[in-house]
C-alpha cells in the first residue's frame, strides 16, 4: 500500500515515519502526479489556512477533493481534521477545505499555543486502552452529520464531552497529534482502513 502524506506544510516527517513503522509504504505528496501514485492520503497538523492556500497554489485542492469523493481513504490530524471538514468556524472567509467529512469544526477551539495540553482519550475501534493525546492549538468538532461516527471525546476538564475523533466511511480525523507520541495505534488503525478499502475494490 502506498500512503501519501500531504507535504505542503506541517509535521510531515513524523507521519511518514509512523506510517512506515505501521507497515505502509509512505511518501510525500506535493504535486497532482504524486497524488495519482498513492492509495490514500494523510493530511498532517500545521496551519490550516496556510495549507489551504498552498493546496490551491500547488494545484492539489480539486484533485484531492475528487479522489476523496471517489472513495480514497484519508486521515487528518489537527489542521488535517479542519481540512477534511465540510464547515469551518473561526476560519478565514476565503479558507477552502477538502470537504470530505460532514462535520462542523472550530479552529483553535482549545485556545492558543500556550493552551496546548495532553490528555488521555478513549478511541472507539482502537484497542489497548486510552490514547495519550497531544493537543496543540487544536480544533474540536461542534457537530456531525448522520453518516459520521464519533470515535473519541475529551473525558474531563473544561472541554469535557468535546468531540476529538471521528470517522466517516474511508475518512478518519483526530483533533490531536498521534504522530508526536510514539504510539502507533491510530496510524495502524488507518493503515487497516486503507487495506480494507483496497480489498473492497
Amino acid at each position: 500500500m502506498n500512503i501519501g502524506v500531504l507535504a505542503l506544510q506541517g509535521d510531515v516527517r513524523e507521519h511518514l515515519a509512523a506510517l512506515a513503522e505501521s507497515g505502509a509504504l509512505a511518501r510525500p505528496v506535493r504535486r497532482p502526479e504524486e497524488l495519482d501514485e498513492v492509495d490514500a492520503l494523510v493530511i498532517p497538523g500545521g496551519e490550516s489556512t496556510t495549507m489551504s492556500k498552498l493546496a490551491d497554489t500547488f494545484g492539489l485542492l480539486e484533485p484531492i477533493r475528487k479522489r476523496i469523493a471517489e472513495g480514497m481513504p484519508g486521515y487528518g490530524s489537527c489542521a488535517g481534521m479542519i481540512m477534511l471538514a465540510s464547515t469551518v468556524l473561526d476560519g478565514r472567509p476565503d479558507q477552502e477545505t477538502f470537504a470530505g467529512i460532514d462535520m462542523t469544526v472550530r479552529r483553535n477551539a482549545f485556545g492558543r499555543q500556550v493552551d496546548s495540553f495532553e490528555a488521555d482519550v478513549h478511541i472507539d475501534d482502537v484497542p489497548g486502552g486510552d490514547f495519550h493525546a497531544v493537543f496543540i492549538r487544536a480544533p474540536w468538532v461542534e457537530e456531525v452529520g448522520g453518516d459520521v461516527r464519533v470515535l473519541g471525546r475529551v473525558s474531563d476538564g473544561p472541554a469535557a464531552g468535546r468531540i476529538v475523533a471521528v470517522r466517516q466511511g474511508n475518512l478518519l480525523a483526530t483533533a490531536f497529534h498521534p504522530e508526536l507520541t510514539g504510539d502507533l495505534r491510530v496510524h495502524r488503525y488507518f493503515v487497516e482502513m486503507v487495506r480494507q478499502a483496497a480489498d473492497a475494490r
